[in-house]
């Protein structure tokens, strides 16, 4: 299988992943024009799955290193399994737990609660189960990322309702929910692999193309208990059913699993990078995806066009902060 064996390659998987998580909404917000969330997140969920076989397949069977992917998960055991498989359901709830926030109380609210906080207690529940990087170096990365998120949310907010809007507590309690699983999935995932030894991993332990597979296949057995409740309970508009889903265009559906794609490329080379990058620096690099979706709303989508005087200057302050975290989190692992 293919491996990363160097800390170079591992940093340039983390920056891709960090493109695909922050990229993967536009899908989103290309099929809501016509087409509803819950709808979309069927198929997304569908491409995450796809890429994720696919990559088993490829990478994850071909060379000499490792183990090949059904060699691989004959011999992983039903511990290891069940840890990847929950990261898979953790993950979920926690994503659709996002939506519901974003829903209630707007990206300026969710986002940097959520994400925010799903970064800061990511990085630290990962380095107490692998430490590898300087933790000084690491934390204060994740600092700065973190400032620069809070300072873009707040620009958000400024723009969108002149700082005036009240925020739901509702919406408020679900994005702290939303942040507090989302930072656990990826440490179920990473405790069902050896980080330490990727080409002759621990008996029972599982190759990053395994658990990657067992992960979206929690996702999707899950998503029909999730996903189902969302459908006939949305947080904002009337519920829908099974019978839209199926009569959707096929290039509607596309543009989901399309979406799906986009991430698992991105979780499937983190995985992969975790392995000479520590679980806490790749997972807090992917998670700088926040400020790229920052890119795509200022430069593509124009959110910031009608913006008050001085939300440029917050803005530029924000992209110093984040390069000059990433900067740190990087030299962490030096």
């Amino acid at each position: 299988m293919f491996i990363v064996n160097n800390y170079f390659s591992a940093i340039v998987f983390c920056f891709i992943t960090m493109l695909c998580w922050g990229s993967w909404g536009n899908t989103q917000k290309l099929a809501g024009k016509t087409w509803r969330y819950e709808l979309f997140y069927w198929d997304y969920v569908l491409g995450v799955l796809l890429v994720s076989l696919l990559f088993a397949f490829t990478m994850g069977s071909i060379g000499e290193e490792g183990r090949s992917f059904l060699e691989d998960l004959g011999q992983a055991s039903p511990k290891n399994i069940g840890s990847a498989f929950l990261g898979g359901i953790v993950f979920n709830a926690a994503n659709i737990l996002l939506s519901a926030a974003i829903a209630v109380a707007g990206l300026s609210v969710a986002f940097p609660i959520g994400i925010g906080l799903a970064l800061v207690l990511g990085v630290i529940i990962n380095y107490i189960g692998s430490q590898k990087g300087d933790p000084i170096y690491l934390f204060l990365g994740v600092a700065l990322v973190t400032v620069a998120i809070i300072i873009n949310a707040l620009a958000y907010r400024r723009t969108s309702s002149g700082g005036g809007q009240k925020v739901s507590t509702k919406g408020i309690l679900i994005s702290i929910s939303a942040g507090l699983l989302m930072s656990f999935f990826y440490r179920f995932i990473a405790a069902s692999m050896d980080l330490d030894n990727f080409i002759s991993p621990a008996a029972g332990k599982m190759t990053p193309y395994t658990a990657f597979v067992i992960f979206a296949t929690g996702i999707l057995i899950s998503n029909f208990l999730f996903n189902t409740v969302l459908m006939r309970k949305p947080i904002s508009g009337p519920p829908t059913n099974y019978r839209e889903y199926f009569n959707g265009k096929f290039s509607i559906h596309t543009v989901g699993i399309l979406g799906g794609i986009i991430w698992g490329i991105g979780n499937c080379l983190n995985l992969i990078a975790a392995g000479k990058a520590g679980a806490a620096i790749s997972y807090g690099l992917g998670q700088g995806a926040t400020l790229v979706a920052a890119l795509w709303g200022v430069f593509i989508w124009k959110e910031f066009k009608n913006a008050p005087a001085g939300t440029n200057t917050r803005l530029g302050l924000m992209f110093i902060l984040f390069i000059l975290g990433i900067i740190s989190i990087i030299y962490a692992g030096q």
